[in-house]
């Protein structure tokens, strides 16, 4: 047990100061993303207090902090602003309808995790991952410009002149001691020390700057104080469950369902990578779910994990769940107790550690490979970082999946061979190599003489795999010519289950299948208990 405690607590300092770090870089995403869903700054916030909570406790990936996020808030806009429209003014229907969107879209997610989908993020290749990180970090410096502007007589400008210097200032000086820091000395957090260093120096120089509170304000908020998150009984009362109301939501839940778990489980595998360690997929996907239930009933907007938080905590540090518990706890003792400090924190300090989170996310690498990888591995790399930034997430990974799989079926479509020779009773013999599916199938075909071959044909896959229901009827199809041409044809070394299905198929193919095997090769594939000594005591 002391051994136990001993291992949990050796990282702790780390992990606190980490999530205090994160925290402070939670409270301005987490109301910017409130403001592009068009909601209150405060469901934001609550939003990544609970979901940030419930996954670090319950979660697949110590470590990883999730959160509101912005691929989230973009889908919700239409959602609340429909939602809206459907009640009186100033009733705020949408924000119900986004509570009750969230808690079908958590269901959906722990659904996922029940059934185990969690494991097909491993079928995502890996100039999808790097398309992904790349377009998440061109995102997220894209949005951190947005920070360089302000409202002059009702228009949205740069900033300019000496607002703008000093803002280009701080951020330097920012992301100078996080860069510096960690060559002096290792035991303290650079980004929480940048923060603080910064704050310091906009307080008692009375710089006027943009800062938390003041971001808020013109928002429309009044601030960041707020009380705990209150059960949404209105949610019930105001959101009538018919059918129209599943109708309306349930594409909204779908897409927002299918978003979160993306980024989350591809953000799990990037801090998998980071840590030299393996998250729980299937886990948390149940976690991300029940947190998106919790928090669609508590009032919250919902949310997935964020890599850029994720990985300030790993850089910082945080590598156990108590990382991320202090990072929601602190986010809410920010609300209940210290919203007037954490307002006064400068903006340009929040900005230069996103800054270094871009830097650290991209996958420069990917201009070292650029001409040492396959074109078609660098299109798929560049499509999915292009369709991050245009779209969103969701449709980048799977568009990039898709590519990836037409040109994965594409190549192994030409790699279909047939070897042929000649049997002393003058048997033609057709050897195939290569995977037989859809995408083989007239290449396969193009391979046999029907007419001018002779009158016994034997087709050896002893080489091939038979691997969908179109080889299947390729091969039926190819054994009726034969017989219509009134020729012998022969199949051997058909795989068990292919030979289960032809069977299934047809009775006739009983008839057309070798069951003897006469290979040595096949004999040590099928069977390797019949070969117990060294293959050199063989004689084949």
């Amino acid at each position: 047990m002391t051994e136990f405690i001993r291992k949990r607590a050796a990282n702790a300092k780390n992990d606190i100061l980490s999530g205090l770090t994160v925290a402070l870089a939670l409270v301005p995403e987490a109301v910017a993303f409130a403001f592009v869903a068009g909601v209150d700054p405060l469901v934001g916030l609550y939003a990544a207090f609970m979901i940030g909570l419930i996954t670090s406790i319950f979660g697949g990936r110590p470590g990883m902090i999730s959160g509101a996020t912005g691929a989230l808030a973009v889908v919700m806009v239409n959602l609340v602003a429909e939602g809206n429209a459907m009640g009186a003014q100033g009733e705020q229907l949408g924000l119900y309808y986004l509570f009750a969107t969230v808690i079908l879209m958590g269901i959906i997610q722990m659904l996922a995790g029940v059934f185990k989908l969690g494991k097909f993020v491993r079928l995502i290749p890996h100039p999808v991952m790097m398309g992904f990180v790349n377009g998440l970090a061109i995102v997220i410096f894209l949005s951190q410009l947005g920070m360089f502007m302000t409202v002059e007589n009702g228009k949205e400008t740069w900033l300019h002149g000496t607002e703008l210097w000093t803002m280009i200032g701080l951020v330097a000086l920012t992301m100078g001691i996080m860069f510096g820091l960690p060559k002096l000395t290792k035991k303290l957090p650079e980004a929480l020390m940048a923060i603080l260093v910064v704050s310091a120096i906009v307080i008692f120089g009375n710089l006027d700057v943009a800062t938390v509170g003041s971001f808020i304000r013109e928002g429309g908020g009044e601030g960041l104080k707020g009380g705990l998150p209150q059960f949404q009984f209105d949610v019930f009362n105001k959101v009538p469950f018919t059918w129209q109301t599943l109708k309306f939501i349930g594409p909204y839940a779908l897409i927002l369902a299918a978003i979160g778990l993306i980024e989350s489980l591809m953000t799990l595998n990037l801090i998998d990578e980071l840590t030299e360690t393996r998250g729980n997929t299937n886990r948390e996907c149940l976690a991300q779910g029940g947190a998106n239930i919790v928090t669609g009933l508590f009032g919250g907007m919902g949310g997935c994990a964020m890599i850029g938080q994720s990985i300030i905590n790993i850089k910082a540090g945080g590598r156990t769940r108590l990382s991320g518990i202090v990072a929601a706890v602190a986010l809410l003792m920010f609300i209940l107790f210290a919203s007037g400090l954490i307002e006064q924190v400068p903006i340009a300090a929040l900005v230069g550690v996103m800054f270094m989170v871009v830097i650290g996310t991209f996958a420069w690498s990917s201009f070292r490979i650029a001409r040492k990888i396959p074109r078609s591995d660098l299109f798929v790399l560049i499509l999915v970082s292009g369709l991050t930034v245009l779209f969103d997430l969701a449709i980048a990974v799977i568009a990039g999946v898709i590519v990836s799989a037409l040109v994965f079926s594409w190549e192994n479509a030409k790699r279909i061979r047939a070897r042929k020779r000649f049997k002393d009773d003058g048997t033609k013999v057709y050897e195939i190599w290569g995977p037989l599916f859809f995408g083989s199938i007239k290449a396969f075909n193009e391979k046999f003489d029907v007419k001018n071959d002779p009158q016994s044909v034997e087709i050896d896959f002893v080489e091939s795999r038979v691997s969908d229901h179109s080889a299947l009827e390729a091969i039926f199809n190819l054994v009726g010519k034969y017989e219509a041409e009134g020729k012998s044809i022969k199949l051997k070394h058909l795989s068990e289950d292919c030979k289960i299905l032809l069977y299934k198929a047809s009775p006739k193919f009983r008839e057309v299948i070798i069951e003897d095997i006469d290979d040595p090769r096949y004999h040590l594939a099928a069977n390797p208990e019949e070969f117990p000594k060294p293959l050199s005591e063989y004689k084949f």
